[in-house]
């Protein structure tokens, strides 16, 4: 069973010792259907409009609270804000960004969420907007930049997942294929050497 009311309030709300909110967020991903209901190799990723509205697309993101793991926070967000279930995946990293609202640095944590399932009612179905996009149509429509570089990072590691998928890619740009951890407190860099 799940709950159509999202939470409200900041009395779980989690801060970093700066007093910033800790935020956590996801990059729901499938791979695209086709009319004959058939799988491709080509990714496509979720984005949700504001609720406030404004310009601009991004990705469900929310406060992390003192009753959840971040991964259950990430799945919940999701589902309150864009209306998918699926599987929460290995942490794609953690930026620091500043609150416009606030002037302070927030903490935000992404995660991939592998969709798989849509559901027609969700708790801000009346405010926001959801869109399955392109990586790319998605890099250029979302406007948070930390979420943008998250995305590059999720889009690396299926690349090392999969890396007969992207045979041509890497005769242009060489065997690796890094992954570069952006805005994390220490830069980690996965390398990834397709067999």
């Amino acid at each position: 069973m799940v709950c159509l009311v999202a939470r409200s309030g900041r009395e779980l709300q989690r801060y970093n010792p700066m007093g910033g909110r800790q935020v956590v967020g996801c990059i729901p991903y499938r791979f695209k259907n086709y009319d004959d209901g058939s799988i491709s190799d080509e990714l496509e990723v979720l984005v949700i409009t504001s609720q406030k509205g404004g310009s601009g697309m991004m990705f469900p993101k929310g406060g992390w609270e003192l009753d959840e793991s971040e991964q259950e926070a990430a799945s919940r967000e999701s589902f309150e804000e864009a209306g998918v279930l699926g599987t929460v995946e290995d942490q794609l990293g953690k930026w620091n960004f500043m609150s416009k609202s606030n002037g302070i640095f927030y903490e935000g944590y992404m995660f991939p969420l592998f969709v798989t399932e849509q559901v027609d009612f969700w708790p801000e179905r009346h405010v926001r907007r959801r869109v399955w996009m392109s990586v790319d149509e998605a890099r250029d429509a979302c406007r948070h930049w930390w979420m943008k570089e998250a995305l590059d990072v999720l889009v690396a590691r299926l690349k090392c997942l999969n890396p007969e998928d992207n045979e041509e890619e890497e005769e242009e740009e060489g065997r690796e294929v890094e992954i570069q951890g952006y805005g994390q407190e220490q830069d980690e860099v996965l390398t990834c050497t397709p067999s």
